[in-house]
């Protein structure tokens, strides 16, 4: 009983001496806020400027940068409860296509495509995993993820 009193009056003492550096930082001026008595502060020299982002060759690309992305889909697709068929009666070994206008097409092994309105981007996001190549090619793509 005695320890758990200590702690909380400890917890409460600390929480007031935070509540009074909050204070104390309101009253006086930031030192990085201007004003009429601060100095301005020195340029650095343009050798010493770090830039803030990689360089362009380390950096992936972004969405609008590309036209889709595309996955693997090896297991029978099953939407609302129903296991989603070609035309031409395949219902697995899918390529899942998600474009940048947020729309998601299916491929099947036929070469078969269609645009499926019951999926869209959430759920390419959450099935699909980390990107680990960028094609420059749909062909390439496809001869990337065995079609």
């Amino acid at each position: 009983m005695f320890r758990r009193n200590r702690a909380d009056r400890e917890f409460r003492d600390a929480q007031r001496a935070g509540q009074a550096v909050l204070a104390m930082h309101t009253e006086l001026p930031l030192p990085d806020a201007p004003g009429t008595h601060a100095a301005p502060a020195p340029a650095a020299p343009e050798s010493a400027v770090v830039p803030d982002f990689l360089p362009a060759d380390f950096r992936a690309p972004s969405r609008q940068d590309v036209s889709g992305f595309m996955m693997r889909w090896d297991l029978p697709l099953v939407i609302d409860g129903d296991v989603h068929q070609c035309h031409c009666g395949a219902y697995r070994n899918w390529i899942v296509f998600n474009m940048r206008d947020d729309s998601v097409w299916l491929r099947c092994e036929a070469g078969h495509e269609a645009k499926e309105s019951r999926l869209d981007t959430a759920w390419y996001n959450r099935n699909s995993g980390p990107v680990d190549r960028f094609h420059p090619t749909l062909d390439e793509g496809l001869r990337h993820l065995g079609h």
